[in-house]
């Protein structure tokens, strides 16, 4: 008789691994002493058994069978076929009507001549014991959780072998990392422009890949990099199906750890602050992150919303216009703002503004150091607040921490545990809430001093030789009217309508 053989092991540990050649081993043997011919052997390495789909080699063994080309199918034991008892009795029901005999050895049944009943039984065995197997999984994550597990591979760190809850910064990929951040909050590249400035430069990840648009935004957005290991955000919800739920911020464990911090908290907020301010004006004012350009995403259109973009033609001489992209991309009828501006003009507007300015120095000097005395004089008050919630905001974590120890230990019920973190959950928001806006007070009066002293240094430069980064420090946005109305609003002083910029 002609015979093929299934096994599977369902993770690809080397132990495991040695098990499927075993049970390969094994095979080979049976078919000897019953003399049968082996045809093949179908094996599934770091499979899991709950769901067939994901069985290259298994779904493969149900294709031949519909070829002829055995007569049974030969399984050590009931839980290498399925861990699944709708799949089990489906895949069994689908090879009984090819009139092929699936024989499961360590149950001694040969299922074409007996009842489905008894198969039955021992496939939901078999689907109980994975059951009480991914309980098992969930409780040893949770134990590993609050001890501080770390993740196995992350960008900027190394780990031991067998050291499941520590890492070692990585100090090569460490400034890597610090490149990233830098280049996201002072250049102002987008994740997409990053990933292709270390592609290009031969900078792999982890894995030895390329780098994406979509691993910068992990990178950006991983807390691990300021020292903070969060677990817990996700849990299984269904072993059978391995759809993952999402579960309530109270829930998640956060272990602290300052031997890991690469970036700085305050430049991780930063990040996420551009991130939150990109993604709102790409869905709601069609903002697209770049700058490629000296004016990319500065120039705006008044009636539509949408940014201008940048239109080179040539004849005879080279002539750089800036078009309304909503009106040029979806055509006349979507915005009724057919003026452009000349690129040449602008800069000769803005470079005449800002020689303007050089010449009141003093004045304009003098007006900003009012505003910073009006705004932030209390920053030594701000700072001693700060140290306060800080040390309140220590004392909430910690209790946060204990709680969920008591839990842990059984020594208080899920009720108890969640009545008592909840309002520490909502004091712990209310502390961070107050925190931001100290910072953000405090990132302000950095904004003025900063302005103070680079404004005229940047006035002094031709507008041509900025970057956009650099000009966006200065201005926040232009924005054109279907009348040809030009208006720069700079980021500290009144919105001006140079003279000189023609529109066509």
């Amino acid at each position: 008789m002609n015979i093929v053989a299934y096994c599977r092991v369902s993770t690809d540990k080397e132990d495991q691994l040695n098990s499927l050649q075993t049970q390969k081993e094994f095979f080979l043997e049976y078919a000897k002493k019953n003399h049968d011919t082996l045809v093949c052997v179908y094996a599934d390495e770091g499979i899991s058994g709950t769901k067939t789909k994901n069985r290259k080699q298994f779904l493969q063994l149900l294709q031949d069978a519909k070829k002829g080309w055995f007569d049974m199918v030969v399984v050590k034991d009931i839980s290498r076929f399925a861990r699944n008892t709708v799949d089990l009795l489906q895949s069994v029901r689908q090879l009984k009507a090819l009139n092929i005999e699936t024989t499961f050895l360590t149950a001694n049944m040969t299922v074409l001549g007996q009842s489905e009943f008894v198969l039955t039984v021992f496939g939901a065995l078999a689907q109980e014991e994975s059951a009480n197997m991914s309980k098992r999984v969930k409780f040893g994550k949770k134990a590993n959780a609050e001890k501080g597990r770390v993740p196995n591979l992350v960008y900027g760190y190394d780990k031991v072998c067998g050291d499941y809850f520590n890492l070692n910064i990585n100090r090569e990929e460490a400034l890597v990392v610090r490149q990233i951040y830098q280049w996201y909050t002072e250049d102002g590249f987008g994740a997409a422009k990053i990933a292709n400035m270390l592609n290009e430069r031969g900078i792999k990840t982890k894995r030895n890949c390329n780098f994406s648009q979509n691993g910068i935004c992990r990178i950006l957005t991983n807390e691990l990099y300021i020292g903070k290991i969060v677990n817990g955000k996700q849990e299984v919800k269904d072993f059978l199906t391995g759809t993952r739920e999402k579960k309530e911020e109270k829930d998640w464990i956060v272990t602290e750890r300052e031997d890991l911090k690469i970036i700085e908290p305050e430049q991780f907020k930063i990040v996420q602050k551009i991130m939150q301010d990109r993604h709102r004006a790409f869905h709601l004012k069609h903002e697209r992150q770049s700058n490629k350009h000296l004016f990319s995403t500065l120039i705006k259109c008044k009636e539509c919303g949408w940014s201008y973009r940048r239109s080179v033609r040539t004849y005879k001489n080279t002539y750089i216009r800036w078009v309304c992209s909503g009106r040029n991309g979806r055509g006349a009828d979507s915005c009724s703002n057919a003026v452009t501006i000349d690129e040449e003009e602008m800069l000769q507007a803005l470079e005449k503004y800002f020689s303007q300015q050089i010449k009141d120095k003093d004045k304009l000097m003098q007006k900003i150091a009012n505003e910073f005395v009006r705004k932030y004089k209390s920053q030594d008050e701000n700072r001693e607040r700060e140290r306060g919630l800080n040390r309140d905001l220590q004392k909430c974590r910690k209790k946060r921490k204990k709680y969920a120890e008591m839990y842990a230990d059984d020594l208080i019920t899920k009720e108890e545990l969640h009545k008592n973190i909840d309002g520490l959950l909502a004091q712990q928001k209310q502390l961070e809430n107050q925190l931001k806006l100290i910072a953000f007070d405090s990132s302000r009066g950095k904004d003025i001093q900063w302005v103070m002293e680079q404004t005229f240094r940047t006035f002094e430069m031709p507008v041509r030789d900025l970057n956009n980064a650099q000009l966006k420090k200065l201005i926040d946005y232009i924005e054109v009217d279907r009348e040809g109305n030009v208006d720069i609003y700079f980021r500290l002083f009144e919105p001006v309508c140079p003279n000189g910029i023609k529109s066509f």
